[in-house]
C-alpha cells in the first residue's frame, strides 16, 4: 500500500473544534468566527514550528445544515494549509459518513486530507527519522497490535476518536493497555484533557478539545490548548490558543448546581430537558439541537428517541 509522505518536525494536534453555523448551547456572538480564528491560529503555529496540523475528529458540530458562507470561509482557510482531519461522530449523519455532510464538501474541494478509514494513514518524515501515522476514525476498531516493518519506522503513532478508559470518564469502552508495535495512541472525542498513561511500549494521550461548548465552571477554568507531538517527546507539549474571555462568549449568569454522586450525574439528560424551559439563549435552541448535542448515535436507545421526536413534531422540528 502506497502512503502519502509529508515532512515536518512533528504533529500539531487540534482536538474536536465543533464548528457550526448555528451556535450550540448558550454560546453567544459569532461562534463560527471564534472557532475559525482558533483554527487559523493553530495552522499558523504549525507552520511556524514546521509541524503537520491534524484535527482529531468532530471538526463540525452539526454534520449537515451548515451555511454556505461558513463552508466558503473554511475552504478559503483550509486550502492554505490542507490539514489532516480524522472523521468523528459529529462529522457523520445518523452514524454514517455520506456525501451530503459538510465534511464531504471540504473533501470534495480538496482542502482537507481526510482520514475516514481505519489503518495506516500517512508517513511523516522528521529530522529523527520516518514515522508512521495510523488512525481509527469513529466507530472503527483500534488495532490490538501493529506489525512493523523492521527498521522502517522510528515511531508508530495512532489517532483515535473513541471512548477510552481514562480516569473520570463515564463511558469506558476501550481499555488502556499495551498495543505491541504502537508507540502512541492519541485520542479525540473526550473533550476534557487527561493525563497521558503509559502501558508497556504504548503511551495513551487525550489532549482535549479546543472549543467551549457548555456553560459550566469547568469551561470557565479551562484554557484552550493545542498539543504538539515530536518523535523524542516524553509527553505532549501544550500550546495555549488565543481565545476570548469566557464571559464574552457565554451569558453572565449563575451556574447550575453541580452534582457529585454518580446517581445524580445520570440525571443530567433530564436536567437538560428541564433547562430548555427556562434558559435564555439568543439563538433560540430547541429540542432538536438539545437531542443532537446529547444523544450518542451508537447507543441502542438513540434510534427510539429520534423516532419519538419525529412522531411528536411530525418531522418538522
Amino acid at each position: 500500500m502506497s502512503l502519502d509522505k509529508v515532512t515536518g518536525n512533528g504533529l500539531l494536534l487540534i482536538g474536536d473544534p465543533h464548528i457550526a453555523s448555528t451556535p450550540p448551547g448558550q454560546r453567544m456572538g459569532d461562534f463560527a468566527a471564534d472557532v475559525l480564528a482558533k483554527l487559523e491560529a493553530c495552522f499558523v503555529r504549525a507552520q511556524e514550528l514546521d509541524m503537520v496540523p491534524l484535527i482529531l475528529g468532530d471538526l463540525f458540530h452539526w454534520p449537515r445544515d451548515n451555511g454556505n458562507s461558513l463552508l466558503v470561509d473554511m475552504i478559503s482557510l483550509f486550502g492554505q494549509y490542507k490539514p489532516f482531519v480524522l472523521v468523528g461522530n459529529h462529522d457523520k449523519y445518523q452514524a454514517r459518513f455520506t456525501p451530503d455532510v459538510s465534511m464531504a464538501v471540504l473533501n470534495a474541494a480538496g482542502v482537507v486530507r481526510l482520514i475516514s478509514e481505519q489503518g495506516p494513514a500517512f508517513e511523516l518524515e522528521t529530522p529523527q527519522g520516518l514515522v508512521l501515522v495510523g488512525a481509527s476514525p469513529d466507530s472503527t476498531p483500534i488495532p490490538k497490535e501493529f506489525e512493523r516493518e523492521d527498521g522502517r519506522y522510528i515511531k508508530v503513532v495512532w489517532m483515535t476518536h473513541h471512548n477510552i478508559s481514562f480516569p473520570d470518564c463515564e463511558k469506558k469502552q476501550h481499555a488502556i493497555k499495551e498495543k505491541p508495535g504502537i508507540d502512541w495512541i492519541i485520542n479525540g472525542h473526550i473533550h476534557g484533557p487527561r493525563d497521558s498513561i503509559t502501558k508497556g511500549m504504548t503511551t495513551w494521550a487525550n489532549p482535549g478539545n479546543i472549543t467551549r461548548l457548555v456553560f459550566s465552571r469547568y469551561a470557565l477554568e479551562r484554557k484552550m490548548q493545542a498539543s504538539i507531538w515530536t518523535p523524542d517527546c516524553e509527553d505532549l507539549e501544550k500550546w495555549e490558543i488565543p481565545h476570548r474571555d469566557f464571559y464574552e462568549v457565554f451569558p453572565d449568569q449563575e451556574f447550575l448546581p453541580e452534582t457529585e454522586d454518580a446517581a445524580a450525574a445520570e440525571s443530567k439528560f433530564l436536567q437538560g430537558l428541564e433547562r430548555l424551559a427556562w434558559k435564555r439563549t439568543h439563538e433560540g435552541e430547541g429540542l432538536k439541537q438539545f437531542l443532537t448535542d446529547n444523544i450518542d448515535p451508537e447507543e441502542p436507545e438513540s434510534r427510539l428517541i429520534w423516532e419519538l421526536y419525529t412522531e411528536v413534531t411530525d418531522g418538522n422540528g
